[in-house]
């Protein structure tokens, strides 16, 4: 049994907050530089796209791999990436994966045909895959748990928010010049990053894999989250009931079953099952996937709505979404006390009740443009949503997990917000186009719209149901212990254990601010 400390909650007034060294801040920066580049490139390509296709002359369908491209690599191996994060060391993962995105966005600038493109983008997914979690890890294993955690993870998951918001807006000015740039510009930024990482980051002990490697987990593991990802990206294109979308999901599924098979046995898992048990577990990746699955698919719809009905350009439309981003930003510093007084249960339902307000206030759009009545409002709603929802998810998940499998529960929560939005992208792509009337008029176009909009306003309704149970745990006292599951040989055989028994009592620390005194938590081992 491995002893460890977490703060529980106590009163506001005890709170000291502790100095951080300028070593730390430039950890803290670097990491969020790289999270700020895997969101901002995500966000960059869309509003490129157009210029793209005309330049490289490509296909409807060949080009919305160069979005689809990224995804597969992302979505697909950050299970992967997590675990390797852990077995190999965090800070070995995280440099090696950030050369290659460097690489990559330098190759994604200089090609001159659409499969080189789409590789170029892949590879920059993949490596995403792997520097995402391990930089997630590397701040959870960096900062202790409690305030000084919460308010870091506050300004990294901002970061990721800002990038994603910001990079509508440069990729509005820099398609003007070229939408090169628009790949090309991530390649220096992540150099500059990589030097300074080189520096800064602390070396990480590798987790002992003396049980082996969990070859047929991350191989089954990989595989079906590669195919799930690629068929529901492709399925509003061949059709959701085509015998190709229902034959890969079924695939799919197999991969999952015999991937969970895998997992119960193995000595040493790619995921420790385990961690499921824990409600509180299972309702941050299960929101994180409603959070972002809602976001990027409300994008999708206003983007072609400003754009196809209102007439506006690539820098109008994203200048429209400049507030949200702003005031995400402006909150970085902020939203980790909340969370320590509030706990994150209580901040993500005010998020989520926040971003399903926004959602429907946009249900009010009309031919014309209703800035101050409609659009404005929704951006500040979805501003103030994001700077609660997106760092409280992240706390939650990682809060109350061993050191040595923080790699590994980051990785799950990137892959939840990826497939989330592949998934729930690709079902509004089939939502708007199930008529067949896009083209008609524009009438036609914004009815066809409207039903996007309330499966998304569902999306987020959704989110916040599955929060409501977290608001009910019963706050512990500052002397009690909270049990933290730790795998055991009958973890991994499939066999229930006292530690299985126990897991979902960290749901009580998901319900408080992380504040004040310390209390053990008993880490089975």
């Amino acid at each position: 049994m491995l002893p460890m400390t977490s703060p529980l909650t106590a009163a506001p007034t005890a709170v000291k907050q502790e100095r951080w060294s300028p070593r730390l801040w430039g950890t803290l920066l670097v990491l969020c530089a790289a999270m700020f580049l895997d969101a901002l490139d995500v966000s960059m390509v869309g509003v490129a796209l157009p210029s793209i296709a005309s330049d490289l002359g490509l296909s409807t369908a060949t080009l919305q791999w160069i979005v689809s491209g990224y995804i597969l690599g992302y979505g697909g191996l950050l299970l992967l990436g997590g675990r390797a994060a852990d077995l190999l060391g965090r800070r070995r993962v995280f440099l090696i994966a950030l050369a290659v995105f460097a690489l990559a966005s330098l190759l994604g600038g200089l090609v001159d045909s659409g499969p080189l493109l789409i590789a170029s983008r892949f590879i920059k997914g993949l490596s995403a895959a792997f520097t995402a979690p391990a930089g997630l890890s590397i701040i959870t294993t960096t900062f202790k748990e409690g305030p000084e955690r919460n308010r870091a993870l506050s300004i990294y998951t901002t970061c990721a928010a800002t990038g994603f918001s910001m990079g509508l807006v440069l990729s509005g000015l820099l398609t003007e010049l070229s939408w090169r740039w628009t790949m090309l510009l991530p390649a220096p930024v992540a150099l500059i990053a990589l030097v300074f990482a080189l520096r800064l980051i602390p070396h990480s002990p590798r987790e002992d894999s003396s049980g082996g490697y969990d070859l047929p987990g991350a191989v089954t593991g990989t595989a079906a989250m590669l195919l799930l990802v690629f068929t529901v990206v492709q399925a509003p294109e061949v059709g959701w009931t085509s015998a190709r979308t229902l034959l890969s999901f079924l695939v799919a599924a197999a991969l999952l079953v015999t991937f969970v098979l895998v997992e119960r046995r193995s000595a040493s898992p790619l995921v420790r099952l385990g961690v499921l048990r824990s409600g509180s577990q299972v309702r941050a990746q299960l929101g994180a996937a409603a959070f972002f699955g809602s976001y990027v698919a409300f994008q999708f719809i206003v983007t072609q709505y400003m754009q196809s009905l209102l007439g506006w350009s690539a820098l109008q439309t994203a200048l429209a979404f400049l507030p949200a981003g702003v005031l995400v930003a402006l909150s970085s510093t902020k939203i980790g006390g909340i969370v320590d007084r509030f706990g994150t249960p209580r901040v993500i339902a005010v998020g989520f009740t926040l971003l399903v307000v926004a959602y429907a206030l946009f249900l009010r759009i009309s031919l014309t443009p209703q800035y101050a009545a409609v659009i404005l409002p929704s951006m500040l709603l979805l501003g103030a949503a994001c700077a609660l929802v997106f760092p409280s998810l992240n706390i939650q998940a990682t809060n109350g997990v061993d050191d040595r499998e923080q790699g590994m529960v980051s990785g799950l929560l990137n892959t939840s917000i990826q497939v989330g939005g592949a998934l729930f992208l690709a079902v509004i792509t089939a939502v708007i186009t199930a008529d067949g009337q896009a083209s008609a008029s524009p009438q036609a176009t914004l009815d066809s719209f409207r039903p996007g909009l309330a499966v998304v306003t569902v999306i987020a309704l959704a989110g916040l149901l599955i929060t409501l149970p977290g608001l009910r745990r019963k706050r512990p006292s500052t002397t009690e212990s909270v049990v933290v599951a730790r795998s055991t040989p009958s973890d991994t055989t499939g066999s229930t254990s006292t530690a299985d028994s126990t897991a979902d009592s960290t749901d009580s620390t998901d319900s408080t601010g992380s504040t004040g005194s310390t209390a053990k938590v008993a880490v089975r081992d």
